[in-house]
C-alpha cells in the first residue's frame, strides 16, 4: 500500500470502526536487525503497513503479511492487537507503518 492511498483510506476506516474524526497519525519507521523479532501492543490503535518489506513476517490479530508465505491467499496491510514483526533475513530490514491513534472511544 502506498502512503498516499493509506492517507486516503484512513479517514474512512476510522469511521467504519466507529471512532469519530478525532485521531492522530504517526509515521513509524522500524529498522530490524538480522533475525530480530519485535512486538508492538496496539490494542487502542491500529497500524497500516506502507511499502512491502521483503523477507519480513508481520502477524497480528487482524492477519498476516508475508510475501513469501504461500499458505495464505490474502495479505493484511492493517494490523491491530499484538503485532509481531519478524525479520527472516540475515541483513537489516526497514518496515514502515502509519499508526492511527483514535482520541475518542468508539460509538
Amino acid at each position: 500500500m502506498t502512503t498516499a492511498f493509506a492517507l486516503e483510506y484512513i479517514p474512512r476506516r476510522v469511521k467504519e470502526l466507529g471512532y469519530c474524526d478525532d485521531y492522530s497519525l504517526r509515521f513509524v519507521h522500524l529498522v530490524l536487525k538480522a533475525s530480530e523479532v519485535r512486538k508492538i501492543e496496539a490494542t487502542c490503535e491500529f497500524f497500516i503497513l506502507v511499502k512491502e518489506p521483503k523477507n519480513v513476517n508481520i502477524d497480528s490479530d487482524m492477519g498476516i503479511f508475508d510475501l513469501a508465505y504461500i499458505a495464505t491467499n490474502e495479505l493484511q496491510y492493517e494490523h491491530q492487537g499484538i503485532i509481531t514483526i519478524t525479520n527472516k533475513g540475515d541483513t537489516k530490514r526497514d518496515v514502515r507503518f502509519i499508526q492511527v491513534i483514535p482520541k475518542t472511544i468508539r460509538k
